[in-house]
């Protein structure tokens, strides 16, 4: 195998249409080539992701995305070993435009198709590399907080494809919490970046809200934005303008909470488990209170964290790819009766691999 990456010039093709973003990616080997995409402005006004737009947004993309990533590859389709498409979890109707494309592509070009799951990919995008550059890479064994706007996850990962869940939300994931809380607050959407902005500005001590006690490892969100949700009122009758006059420290306090929690989680992980290789990938990976208490945490409990860069933080085609180069090695193909799925539960019982084969923080 490592002969086989030296030697050859393995290009992957990764398609991403899990939820609003359309992405292709083009990879060599490991290094990145190429990295295209396409947002959906449509769903603002919504405040949120409308799937039924979303897959005819992809539809209308998909064509002048991976056009685009391959030109930007300066290589030809034919050049191309093989295509990797995200088969879930995700948005169905999403899928079902990326799956199908990646079907027909494969099946015209007479290459490998290869699956991934979106979630496994996320923990890979710690693994690509740039041409210039190279971020540190995890040791295996590992442990990744994965956190999004659909899931919120702890998991071992002792190789590539050997991955565990211990961890998960029983049910409102930490990206949604941020995102629930941002509207409730009238902010604009995606409400976590909104978030994350104002909350550099503010006072992360000022506001309490209620914490879920989980046993084990295990994450729990809604009683957060339920707690949110009444402080909220309670002080509006008192004051109607109570929100806008207290975005920044609403906004710090709301971000300190759900960091809490996420670390909190992640160090009885680490206590656990007795792994110090800590990694954080997913949307919210990009923001910057969870960015710098990871830090924190790393100084105080003698960790060695990793933290991707921020372009494959969120959703994006390139660990897409990555996930599809080290599954070309492995010779682990998809044929073309593959279908997406959209959530874990279709797969339960399986680990996260089977699914398809300086401000202060109060949490340090």
């Amino acid at each position: 195998m490592v002969l086989l990456r030296f030697l050859m010039k393995i290009y992957i093709l990764g398609i991403e249409s899990s939820c609003d973003d359309t992405s292709a990616s083009v990879i060599r080997n490991d290094v990145i080539c190429s990295n295209v995409i396409a947002g959906q402005q449509v769903h603002q006004s919504f405040g949120g992701v409308v799937p039924e737009l979303a897959s005819r947004a992809h539809q209308q993309n998909i064509i002048p995305v991976i056009d685009t990533a391959v030109k930007k590859a300066n290589i030809k389709k034919n050049q191309l070993s093989a295509i990797a498409f995200t088969r879930g979890p995700g948005l169905l109707g999403s899928l079902l435009v990326g799956t199908s494309f990646a079907k027909s592509m494969a099946l015209g070009l007479n290459i490998p198709l290869i699956e991934v799951n979106h979630l496994s990919a996320h923990i890979m995008a710690h693994f690509i590399r740039n041409e210039t550059h190279t971020n540190p890479i995890p040791a295996f064994p590992f442990l990744c907080l994965t956190v999004s706007g659909g899931h919120t996850q702890i998991v071992i990962i002792r190789e590539n494809f050997d991955m565990q869940v211990i961890g998960r939300t029983i049910d409102d994931a930490a990206g949604e919490a941020f995102d629930k809380a941002a509207k409730i607050m009238g902010l604009p959407y995606p409400g976590g970046p909104a978030i994350d902005r104002l909350a550099q500005e503010g006072d992360p001590l000022r506001f309490k809200f209620a914490r879920p006690v989980i046993s084990g490892l295990d994450f729990s969100f809604s009683g957060l934005k339920t707690s949110i949700l009444y402080f909220l009122r309670d002080r509006l009758k008192e004051d109607a303008a109570f929100i806008e006059k207290n975005k920044p420290d609403l906004s710090a306090s709301i971000q300190a909470t759900i960091i809490d929690i996420l670390i909190q989680k992640l160090r009885k992980a680490a206590d656990q488990t007795g792994i110090h290789e800590i990694a954080i990938a997913g949307g919210v990976s990009a923001n910057s209170g969870l960015r710098q208490a990871l830090s924190l945490a790393r100084e105080r409990f003698g960790w060695k964290t990793y933290v991707p860069p921020i372009e494959y933080s969120t959703d994006n085609a390139a660990m897409i790819a990555i996930a599809g180069y080290y599954k070309f090695l492995n010779n682990d193909f998809s044929n073309q009766s593959v279908t997406p799925f959209a959530n874990e539960k279709q797969e339960s019982g399986k680990n996260i691999e089977q699914l398809h084969r300086n401000r202060h923080f109060p949490y340090l």
